[in-house]
């Protein structure tokens, strides 16, 4: 038996669990709704204020698609009840990042400003008060799309190994390179 996949998922209180026709599961709760459709050899049940996630055989694939699910519909109930956040900050000489009108626009080094319109669900606040270089902030109930677009985010600049300039996770350590040496 999957490790991952026989551990029930609690539900909280204010989380709604509902499963539909063709396995379309439905999780309501205080910060939106959020729906998958389980592949047809899993059963989702519910069973005092808990989700069991079964599989109907022993084959390889059903076996990693119970851990699969599980996970996927325990990042559902997560995101619906505390939501998911990402943090990116921006670091080099004048590179900034402004939002307004539901549109990010981020000044780069490069001769125009990039502009990002967030997918739907997505939020996106900059924080330039509390350190010396902008921080965005990435909140969402979807935990893929919420790392997808902090993902897109960081790829306009990446981070450069030598002055670390670049767009990168707050948490994140870049690998810094010497540079050139001086000659003899």
């Amino acid at each position: 038996m999957s490790r991952i996949g026989k551990q029930p998922i609690p539900l909280t209180d204010g989380v709604e669990f509902s499963i539909g026709a063709d396995n379309v599961v439905t999780i309501k709760g205080n910060k939106g709704s959020n729906t998958l459709r389980v592949h047809p050899d899993i059963k989702v049940e519910t069973t005092d204020n808990e989700i069991v996630v079964t599989r109907t055989s022993e084959t390889k694939q059903q076996k990693s698609l119970h851990g699969l699910y599980r996970s996927l519909i325990n990042n559902m109930v997560e995101g619906v009840t505390d939501g998911y956040k990402k943090q990116l900050e921006i670091i080099g000489v004048g590179y900034r990042a402004s939002f307004s009108g539901g549109v990010l626009e981020l000044n780069l080094g490069y001769s125009h400003p990039i502009y990002f319109v967030p997918p739907e669900g997505i939020e996106i606040e900059v924080d330039t008060k509390t350190r010396k270089n902008p921080i965005l902030i990435i909140t969402g109930i979807d935990k893929e799309l919420v790392g997808q677009v902090a993902a897109k985010i960081r790829s306009m600049r990446k981070p450069e190994p030598y002055k670390g300039k670049g767009i990168r996770y707050l948490d994140e350590q870049i690998r810094r390179k010497a540079g050139k040496s001086a000659a003899k």
